[in-house]
């Protein structure tokens, strides 16, 4: 969609650990005629083998993001790079952002529910992590990021498919499932798949993801496996108070944000007709209302956390809380 159309340009978060195929999905989308014009902004010098026009005005699209570095010096960088692109006079048809292959995607995504301009000029359209299908089994037993980068993503590339048996890329299958039952996971060989799987997805929406599959905040637990990183769910029946559910959310993202790395969550309120989508990025929390209920919904409100050390029956019992009195 062009920002003629969309007045909020979508950017595409592009991540993945180190040697997954992040660039060479980054140049297959680059380089196809596609007839769409995107800025890039990446996040290490002379890594893009692709010239310097595709990259717009490199010498300041492009920014460093060190290992480990503060949350804030992220987002300040990316709050800068995005207000420049957004006083230039072309258009562009959407915005990638390539993280490290040691990051944590979260500051990416943050900034785009923390800073007031940035809202309004742009909107978050997925984060896309591409994962090694031969190596991630490892990666998962020595690297905290493999797994955040799998639990922040809306959208997982099992890449080097070549490499890799149809039991073991069933078995990785599992282990992504295991760190997050809800992204979609598209197969490729040589980051081999169609740029628009990847780009104009609307994947970070939660209600077009409801419209698409009405089951995705299922209210089932996911909890077996043996990732640190893992996924609970919770539905109730009884609508919600908004303002014990505000209070709650905003004390537990707050004493436990660090550890929460998704939050996904639709709300019917007591008195109000309409659903209310929230979700947050660790302790930076958003979220609107996405139209009226159908027609015989039972208004159940759910709730999804993607986290580590995640108490199950303290978040089943401060979300049945929320509850008006029975």
């Amino acid at each position: 969609m062009s920002q003629s159309q969309d007045p909020q340009v979508p950017v595409t978060v592009l991540t993945g650990y180190l040697g997954a195929g992040k660039t060479t999905l980054l140049n297959r989308i680059l380089s196809e005629n596609h007839g769409r014009k995107f800025a890039v902004v990446i996040n290490e010098f002379g890594e893009l083998g692709v010239d310097n026009d595709l990259v717009v005005d490199a010498d300041e699209e492009v920014f460093e993001m060190n290992n480990g570095c503060i949350c804030c010096t992220v987002r300040g960088d990316l709050i800068r790079i995005i207000g420049g692109l957004m006083r230039r006079k072309g258009k562009f048809d959407g915005i990638i952002v390539e993280t490290t292959g040691l990051a944590d995607p979260a500051p990416v995504a943050q900034t785009f529910f923390a800073d007031e301009d940035v809202k309004r000029a742009t909107r978050l359209d997925a984060i896309v992590t591409v994962v090694d299908a031969k190596h991630l089994p490892a990666r998962l037993k020595d690297s905290s990021e493999a797994q955040e980068q799998i639990a922040f993503a809306d959208i997982v590339v099992l890449n080097k498919m070549d490499l890799v048996s149809e039991q073991e890329a069933a078995e990785v299958e599992r282990l992504i499932r295991g760190i997050n039952p809800y992204a979609e996971i598209r197969r490729s060989t040589k980051s081999d798949v169609p740029i628009d799987a990847v780009i104009g997805r609307d994947a970070f929406n939660l209600a077009r993801i409801l419209e698409r599959e009405p089951d995705f905040l299922s209210g089932e637990d996911h909890h077996e496996h043996d990732s640190a990183v893992n996924s609970v769910s919770f539905e109730v029946s009884r609508p919600i108070d908004p303002e014990r559910f505000n209070a709650w959310i905003n004390e537990l993202l707050q004493t436990k944000g660090q550890d929460l790395l998704r939050t996904k969550g639709i709300l019917h309120y007591q008195g109000d007709s309409r659903r209310f989508a929230f979700q947050a990025v660790h302790m930076i929390a958003d979220g609107d209302y996405i139209g009226e209920a159908k027609e015989g919904d039972p208004r159940k409100s759910k709730i999804v956390f993607i986290g580590r050390d995640l108490n199950r029956p303290q978040l089943r019992r401060g979300f049945e809380a929320c509850q008006v009195p029975a």
